[in-house]
């Protein structure tokens, strides 16, 4: 009769093997292998039933053509170094074990990530499902219909399809009176505000804007053909975001699709204020945001600003320089100066006949801002580069060997295609500068400073990029504005307990999903009972949760 059996072994782990008795000894047919957790034990009696089972395909050499499924109780007293004793000193009783696999899912991750859910101050809503839409969304972004397939695979009972849209529907309501001030973004903001505040300095928030499309034949009051950085014509929202220098997100808005993105910045700052009280706050932006009205509606709220200035501006900011300097940079080299605000005049601009840089001052300076510019070799390799692209596709173009919509660095005179000498000569001119504009003066903070704060604009794009591709967040399956807004807090969520993973991490969330994801819990059947083994976790794992049970 062949039967498992498990024996505890002298380093205290519990051994699994398949056994038969010939000629009154018992034979070790198989050593299936050995268990230091109950989750192990439970694994590999599953795995030797099923090789009793089916014996022949396993390789098994039994005695018996029907071997019979039985389970050795464990030896009373340990064997040294696992070897079984030939004559066991103890009756060994055997009794029906099924050891039956009945599930297996990935509770692990989903404890951890609610764990960082709570520890980021999101229990205050109280609302375990939208927890589980929040993690769900960062494990495996799908359609609502299909979320309840990922929570099972999670180890979680999903709610029905009902109650997850009347968890939406709240997620953009505004509470009643008498409970928790504020919708769940307003408390879901306060919280990231918290956190950022608890953590490091949040006097430098950084913005930008990106644009989700929709798979959709008409437009609405929302959703309009716009401007898109993908070239499409599909009707679409705008979308602002400001995260700190880390990256972690702290107010999003959603405008309509053909909003110009110049004017989102300050509607998104002012919401940010009033919800913060706050006022000593520097906003970096890109050069798209340097617009007239922008800039001057910050400086009148008492609010600093670092943006991005374009190229074309050198010439005239850099005036001086050109005359008493030529074209003459060193690699690393900051020029801080002035330049003219929108709608005032070139005397508002630095002196060329002047060889020293003005010092920006806003009561000596009141139609200038401060201007900061750097030269980098490495940016002017990068430059070149692309002027040689573009000349020599300007050049194919004026001599008909290329057909396109007319490039740079080509002019048209009397209908005639001609290649601008000029233009190219004066961008060659410009090569390796980068500019940016601000209202904070030399004194609170040094060129050097503006620059590096000017950089850290890398963390928006990095949390739209994570937001638009890991996250999914293009809501192409709702159809009102409340829907899209409850779907976009929820990403914007998600956003934030990623971004919290990825800090206390150092790894990218999709790699900790990928890494965590396996580690399943088996619910195995044994003796008519139901009972849930953790996975073991390899310490590479374990160092990720370690990591991140760091509050």
């Amino acid at each position: 009769m062949a039967f498992i059996r498990r024996v505890r072994t002298a380093s205290g782990a519990t051994a699994v093997q398949i056994a038969e008795y010939a000629g009154g000894r018992q034979r070790i047919v198989k050593h299936v292998g050995s268990a230091h957790t109950d989750a192990e034990l439970g694994l590999l009696l599953e795995q030797a039933r099923r090789m009793l089972a089916d014996p022949e395909q396993d390789g098994l050499d039994l005695g018996l053509l029907a071997p019979t499924a039985r389970v050795a109780v464990l030896v009373a007293e340990p064997v040294a170094q696992g070897v079984l004793d030939p004559a066991p000193r103890t009756t060994v009783e055997r009794r029906d074990e099924p050891g039956r696999v009945v599930s297996t899912d990935s509770r692990l991750l989903h404890e951890t990530l609610a764990m960082v859910f709570d520890h980021l101050g999101f229990n205050v809503l109280n609302d375990p499902v939208f927890c589980d839409l929040v993690i769900a969304r960062i494990v495996e972004p799908t359609s609502l219909l299909d979320t309840g397939r990922v929570l099972k695979d999670l180890g979680r009972t999903p709610a029905s399809y009902a109650t997850m849209k009347r968890t939406l529907s709240r997620a953009h309501a505004k509470t009643k009176s008498g409970t928790k001030s504020g919708s769940y973004r307003d408390q879901i903001a306060t919280a990231c505000f918290t956190h950022a505040a608890a953590r490091g300095d949040i006097s430098l928030i950084l913005y930008d804007v990106t644009t989700l499309y929709f798979e959709a034949e008409k437009e609405d009051d929302l959703r309009k053909v716009g401007f898109s950085k993908e070239r499409r014509v599909d009707p679409q929202i705008v979308v602002g975001l400001l995260v700190d220098r880390r990256g972690f997100p702290l107010e999003i808005g959603c405008f309509e699709g053909n909003k110009a993105e110049t004017l989102t910045l300050i509607p998104i700052v002012k919401q940010f204020q009033a919800r913060h009280g706050l006022a000593d706050v520097v906003i970096v932006a890109d050069a798209g945001m340097l617009s007239a009205t922008n800039l001057r509606d910050l400086d009148e709220a008492d609010l600093r600003f670092i943006v991005g200035s374009r190229v074309t501006k050198a010439p005239n900011d850099l005036e001086s320089h050109f005359r008493w300097h030529g074209d003459a940079f060193t690699d690393a080299q900051l020029i801080d100066t002035i330049t003219p605000r929108s709608g005032h005049h070139k005397d508002a601009a630095s002196d060329p006949k002047t060889k020293a840089e003005p010092i920006w001052d806003p009561a000596h300076h009141p139609g200038s801002w401060r201007a900061v510019w750097a030269y980098s070799i490495k940016r002017a390799v990068r430059d070149n580069r692309t002027l040689t692209l573009q000349e020599n596709k300007a050049k194919a173009v004026v001599a008909g060997e290329k057909t396109a919509r007319t490039p740079r660095f080509v002019k048209t005179r009397n209908g005639a295609a001609e290649f601008d000498e000029a233009s190219l000569a004066r961008a060659r001119r410009l090569v390796g500068l980068k500019g940016y504009v601000t209202n904070i003066p030399a004194t609170v903070m040094p060129a050097g400073e503006v620059i590096a704060s000017y950089h850290d604009l890398w963390t928006v794009e990095q949390s739209f990029r994570m937001s638009k591709t890991d996250l999914r967040a293009r809501p192409m399956f709702h159809h009102t504005r409340d829907a899209i807004e409850a779907h976009l807090t929820i990403v914007f969520t998600a956003l934030a307990v990623s971004r919290e993973v990825q800090a206390r991490t150092v790894l990218a969330i999709r790699n900790v999903i990928r890494q965590l994801r396996p580690l399943r819990s088996a619910t195995i059947a044994i003796n008519g009972t139901q009972q849930t083994f953790a996975p073991v976790i390899p310490e590479p794992q374990q160092a990720i949760l370690d990591a991140l049970e760091q509050a």
